[in-house]
């Protein structure tokens, strides 16, 4: 059985009685003042705050998902946009390996042509050095062998005139 039920405990001197009544008197002196009032107005605005702040914090994850979407978008045409380029840079790449190649091609054309045509004229100048070198040789043995038949005869002024024209006429 509860103490307070019993007879003993409304006696005056019992402590646990005035304990009781000023228990009372605090909650009554609580209720006057309005503090229930007070602490639901304080639970409300905590919630309000709370509320507020899960409002913002939705807000906030709303935009950092819309972000994020953009981002993966803007990610998505980048690297789009790199094969693009890439692409583009091997086209390009490839097509002045073949600029170049041709280029080349055409310059040892050229430089063979040159080669060749730099043969073709020393040969001609060896070949007219070899002529020159004949004819001079020819002239001198002709100028030798008529030397010796004549050194027996008399001196023939056209013989002589013929001989001195031989080595202008064969350069």
């Amino acid at each position: 059985m509860p103490a307070f039920l019993t007879a003993h405990f409304y006696d005056l001197a019992e402590p646990e009685l005035w304990v009781g009544i000023g228990l009372l008197i605090f909650i009554g002196i609580c209720l006057f003042v309005g503090v229930p009032k007070l602490v639901g107005g304080a639970l409300d605005a905590k919630a309000s705050k709370i509320q507020t702040e899960l409002d913002e914090a939705q807000r906030l994850r709303a935009e950092a998902e819309a972000l994020l979407a953009q981002i993966r978008q803007e990610k998505a045409a980048a690297e789009a946009q790199a094969k693009d380029m890439l692409a583009a840079a091997e086209a390009d790449a490839r097509i002045m390996e073949a600029e170049a190649r041709t280029r080349l091609e055409e310059t040892l054309a050229r430089r063979q042509a040159l080669a060749e045509s730099r043969i073709a004229s020393a040969e001609a100048q060896a070949s007219a050095e070899v002529k020159a070198a004949a004819a001079e040789v020819a002239a001198q043995a002709a100028e030798t062998i008529l030397a010796a038949r004549i050194a027996g005869a008399k001196t023939d002024p056209l013989l002589d005139a013929a001989i001195g024209q031989i080595g202008s006429r064969l350069n």
